[in-house]
């Protein structure tokens, strides 16, 4: 385990990811914020949001495109074109310039878009052509879910290529590395999954056939990066986008099992909240997933100072991640340092575009962030 202190770990303990020594074990979660501007790149905006959070160990980007099939809602940002690329170098720059770690999150939404986002119009692509139940959020406002076009085995290849060159993109943006999203039931996770993958080919049925393409996505990611400087992110118990499956212990052992023969940075847990109490099943799962996982665990899901410290003392992960509380409050590490009570999110402001609620959330000194 890298761990620069493995005695009585908290929070505010720093530690040794890959390469780096993260000053502190607060990892700001990946958050959709709705602010790409022209051509889904990142805007000044951005720099200033990733810039004010820099006190955070470790960074993750909001969810960001590997290409235009990779996208599923409005104003989100990609890495797959040279604008994007050099707009999300001005905020690593940024990031880096307060002594932060940035990683971005490469993404891929597969079965959760809309004709209306896809080039050309276009369905929408997954692993089997089953529509998830529910609503998308568009740019002509709530639509229902369309049935996915199945992708062709020979287009497989095809997608992991997307992952690699917003790998390679990501590294010319000057980022210190990269998380895999394959979680809430976007592409990879729903490949993951038997409730969304029902193919027969080498990519679906038995559990290692629906662990093939998260492998050689990160087969294809570590070449560019190196091991220490990838992370995969899972939600093993999430339903977000309609998700489910039959044996999530046994899929996800597996997915984890098949990861730690890498030696990732990390493995990410997203929407695993109580994992704190032993009749979770939430606790059970982590149980499984640090016997199959040797490397460092990232947990996610409305943990506090209290419990993410508890989660640490247990055992249960290395790092925590935290959302809202990160959006609400940039200095939050210092909060956490200094017994600072936290701001109080506005959720109306999480996806609406513009400074408010994005940039204008107070330090603990009251000083307005600054534009």
């Amino acid at each position: 385990m890298s761990d620069t202190s493995t005695q009585n770990p908290t929070l505010l303990t720093p530690f040794q990811l890959g390469p780096y020594t993260l000053s502190n074990r607060l990892v700001m979660a990946p958050m959709t914020r709705s602010r790409a501007g022209e051509g889904n790149a990142v805007t000044p905006l951005t720099v200033t949001y990733y810039e004010q959070r820099a006190s955070a160990g470790l960074i993750v980007t909001e969810g960001t495109q590997v290409s235009e099939q990779g996208i599923g809602y409005p104003s989100t940002p990609g890495i797959h074109t040279a604008a994007q690329t050099a707009a999300w170098r001005r905020v690593t720059d940024a990031v880096h310039a307060k002594g932060g770690r940035i990683f971005a999150q490469l993404w891929h939404v597969g079965r959760i878009s809309h004709p209306t986002m896809q080039p050309g119009g276009a369905q929408p692509v997954g692993p089997s052509a089953i529509a998830p139940a529910g609503q998308l959020y568009t740019a002509t406002g709530m639509q229902p879910f369309e049935t996915p076009r199945a992708l062709e085995l020979d287009e497989i290849p095809g997608v992991i290529e997307q992952f690699a060159e917003g790998a390679r993109r990501a590294l010319e943006a000057g980022f210190d590395g990269v998380e895999l999203h394959g979680a809430n039931g976007y592409l990879i996770d729903q490949f993951l999954r038997d409730g969304s993958n029902q193919r027969t080919d080498a990519y679906g049925g038995p559990i290692e056939n629906r662990v093939r393409l998260l492998v050689e996505i990160t087969e294809a990611v570590v070449k560019i990066w190196g091991a220490d400087r990838v992370g995969v992110r899972l939600s093993p118990t999430g339903a977000f986008n309609d998700m489910q499956d039959s044996n999530p212990e046994a899929t996800f052992g597996a997915a984890a099992e098949a990861l730690d023969r890498f030696g990732l940075a990390y493995l990410h847990l997203g929407m695993v909240p109580g994992a704190l109490d032993p009749a979770s099943p939430n606790h059970s799962m982590l149980k499984v997933l640090r016997e199959k996982l040797h490397g460092p665990l990232v947990i996610n899901g409305g943990y506090s100072l209290e419990t993410g410290n508890a989660a640490l003392a247990a055992g249960l992960a290395d790092l925590v991640s935290f959302g809202v509380p990160f959006l609400a409050n940039p200095d939050l590490a210092e909060r956490f340092a200094e017994g600072v009570p936290l701001n109080t999110p506005d959720q109306s402001t999480f996806y609406s575009g513009g400074e408010r609620g994005y940039i204008d959330y107070p330090t603990r000194h009251a000083v307005p962030a600054a534009v």
